[in-house]
């Protein structure tokens, strides 16, 4: 892979790093966390002492102090490996700078070093069972008592929701206002939490050993102080500005998925025999292939013209959503054409070809679904 305008010594450094880390520690117990439904805890510690969580976090805060081109690195490095079981992206590159960006400095020096060293999960509440991408819409309630607010209400689909200690819970402090009565309260939660319940491990098509669960909040207390932003109300448009760089971390799973789903499809048509010879000799499959390394060529460029825009602080919500549908869509026609030439192979979960076919399905709902994203993008023509 030809180094990325938006990268540098520094950033190589880090995703050699990653990819070592993935290869050596996670990579090879996949079995054992799809058959838990999650990695393994004692992971997100050893990735939080070798720098790997929280990289643009500032270090004063205990983070990297890096750009978010060192959390692309890493990203890239988890994708290129094949691990679909840690929920790193969520935790450093999603979660991580909500705190920074709008807690209070007590509560980002509280938190973000845990986070950073691995001693703290984080999460995200925002999906509920009747709201999926309209989040203005959800039901989960927090009431102000005196200097607490008291949470009620639940959560699906939330990614780490199982090994969690922190998360971020999107609830309505003002059912009346609509999307201006959203917001985003940080809780720390232990499964000894009074108010805060676990449900089940989430079994998925894909993915299966990345941590999703149900989490349910029923007079949850949380201090009034772990409100993020000045006051109540902000929290609709806290993720809408936030939901970019989650968007563009789609993007970045997807064109790092479409780069490995060709690599080991090339591996495998040059070794495979077929009639006589091997199957990257017959005209179809150098056809197809022709095609879908130029489709990852192509999403290659966008994404890091993305990236570049984005580390200078230039990217906007039309862009992010753009990148966000249209490589999470090619992600998926790529990896659809890579499986089909490895045949019945193609098929069996021991081939790391299927588990990309499944584990891309969920980047086209995720972070505001698809349709959600040209919405978006038609608004601003």
């Amino acid at each position: 892979m030809t180094r990325p305008a938006w990268s540098d010594d520094e950033v190589e450094a880090v995703r050699g790093l990653a990819t070592t880390f993935f290869e050596k520690e996670v990579v090879p117990h996949e079995e054992k966390f799809i058959e838990q439904g999650h990695p393994d805890r004692e992971l997100y510690r050893r990735a939080g002492e070798l720098g790997l969580l929280c990289a643009a976090i500032p270090a004063e805060y205990g983070g990297g102090g890096g750009t978010f081109a060192h959390e692309a690195a890493i990203i890239e490095a988890q994708c290129h490996t094949g691990d679909g079981a840690m929920g790193m992206p969520v935790h450093s590159s999603i979660i991580a700078p909500y705190v920074h960006e709008f807690g209070s400095e007590e509560l980002k020096r509280r938190v973000l070093p845990k986070a950073a060293s691995g001693e703290m999960v984080l999460s995200i509440g925002m999906t509920e069972p009747g709201t999926g991408s309209d989040l203005q819409n959800i039901k989960t309630r927090a009431v102000r008592d005196g200097d607490e607010y008291v949470i009620t209400g639940s959560k699906i689909f939330i990614s780490n929701g199982w090994l969690c200690d922190g998360i971020i819970i999107a609830a309505k402090t003002d059912p009346s206002l609509g999307a201006a009565g959203v917001s985003l309260i940080f809780a720390e939660v232990s499964d000894e939490t009074p108010g805060f319940k676990r449900g089940r491990i989430l079994s998925k098509i894909g993915g299966k050993g990345q941590d999703t669960a149900e989490l349910f909040f029923d007079g949850l207390r949380v201090p009034a102080s772990n409100l993020l932003g000045s006051a109540e109300g902000q929290g609709f448009y806290q993720m809408m500005q936030m939901l970019a760089q989650e968007r563009l971390v789609t993007a970045i799973m997807s064109v790092a998925m479409m780069e490995k789903a060709v690599e080991l499809t090339v591996d495998y048509a040059k070794g495979r025999e077929m009639f006589g010879k091997t199957l990257f000799k017959m005209q179809n499959t150098r056809f197809e292939l022709a095609e879908c390394a130029t489709i990852t060529k192509v999403s290659r460029v966008f994404l890091d013209d993305c990236l570049v825009k984005h580390v200078a602080g230039e990217l906007d919500i039309p862009t992010a959503a753009m990148s966000k549908y249209w490589l999470t869509d090619q992600l998926g026609i790529v990896v659809d054409r890579c499986l089909q030439l490895f045949g019945g192979y193609g098929y069996m979960t021991e081939y790391p070809i299927s588990q990309l076919y499944t584990g891309a399905r969920v980047l086209r709902i995720l972070a505001g679904a698809n349709e959600v994203m040209k919405d978006l993008i038609a608004r601003s023509l």
